[in-house]
């Protein structure tokens, strides 16, 4: 499966690894949209090989040739124009966050070589950190695009303090996700969380399949639990910036905690991530308890905008 093997940009074709992305996002991205749904004639009924769309049906709804079709779902992208990713958008259905990743693969496979790496930013401004401490009241954390906490206040380590017991370090939500037995008595609706973790890691490696740290987790996460390789399979992106989200913390019981995320502007890599309780609920009433428990308890502070990760040899080459 691409995507799951290892290091890119070694001992395999950059161009390559993206056009076997291409192929297996459109592919299964065909196999969820029926005639039905794309207004077409199910022609065939029992006889219909293919549980979805065909590569000319998508061609014919897109308003392209099947040949050119063919060739872009193998990952042929070279001069692709805004209107044919328009109209394939439109003919598989695509919400915004697959059509971004559709551009993100396209454009990956047009490089004509591995670009230059250099380590993926572990740093939070003191800036940054100091806005995150000034919110005493609101659990807030710095994430990058692998789920690493990068830096967080006191409530939000006080609230995430089941993904602090791990002792790697930078803390990170995937692996605390898929590979902490404590993960589905935490998140009270896992299997939504394991969903968006993984669409949220494709949306990463659609932007950046050579980022060393990335197919390092992912091929970790892929050999150690099933649930992740079943998701990984199905090539799901989802953008993920407000929700609420359902949480049972082993000091203060269950919160319902609205979130909400924001870009940093000058590193798009790094978001920031609040949790905000609705006033004068009980999960205000955990959150104020929380806050308590923290003050008396020493979670711990130590992250990597003050003990970065050492850069690794191979992404500086």
């Amino acid at each position: 499966m691409a995507g799951i093997n290892g290091p890119y940009g070694t001992d395999r074709d950059i161009r390559g690894d993206f056009r076997a992305e291409i192929r297996e996002f459109l592919t299964t991205r065909r196999a969820r949209v029926t005639p039905e749904q794309a207004g077409l004639p199910a022609y065939g009924g029992n006889r219909r090989q293919v549980s979805g769309l065909r590569r000319e049906e998508v061609a014919l709804l897109a308003g392209i040739s099947s040949e050119y079709y063919i060739r872009l779902e193998r990952g042929n992208a070279t001069g692709v124009s805004d209107s044919v990713i328009d109209g394939i958008a439109r003919a598989l259905r695509l919400d915004e966050a697959e059509r971004i990743h559709l551009l993100d693969l396209l454009r990956g496979a047009g490089t004509t070589r591995p670009p230059r790496r250099r380590p993926s930013p572990q740093r939070v401004r003191p800036t940054v950190q100091r806005v995150l401490d000034s919110m005493t009241g609101t659990p807030a954390f710095i994430l990058s695009g692998r789920g690493d906490i990068l830096a967080s206040n006191a409530l939000g380590r006080a609230l995430f303090s089941p993904v602090y017991a791990d002792p790697a370090r930078p803390p990170n939500n995937a692996r605390f996700v898929f590979l902490d037995p404590h993960a589905t008595e935490f998140f009270r609706a896992w299997d939504e969380v394991a969903n968006d973790t993984v669409a949220m890691l494709r949306a990463t490696a659609g932007r950046d399949l050579y980022d060393r740290r990335l197919t390092d987790l992912i091929g970790e996460l892929s050999t150690r639990s099933e649930e992740f390789r079943h998701r990984w399979a199905a090539h799901n992106v989802r953008m993920h910036a407000t929700g609420v989200k359902l949480l049972h913390h082993p000091v203060v019981g269950d919160l319902d905690l609205p979130f909400e995320t924001f870009p940093l502007g000058d590193d798009p890599s790094q978001i920031l991530l609040t949790y905000s309780a609705e006033p004068a609920s009980p999960t205000q009433d955990a959150v104020n308890l929380l806050a308590s428990w923290a003050a008396t308890n020493d979670i711990e502070r130590s992250t990597p905008a003050s003990d970065p990760a050492p850069a690794d040899p191979a992404e500086t080459s």
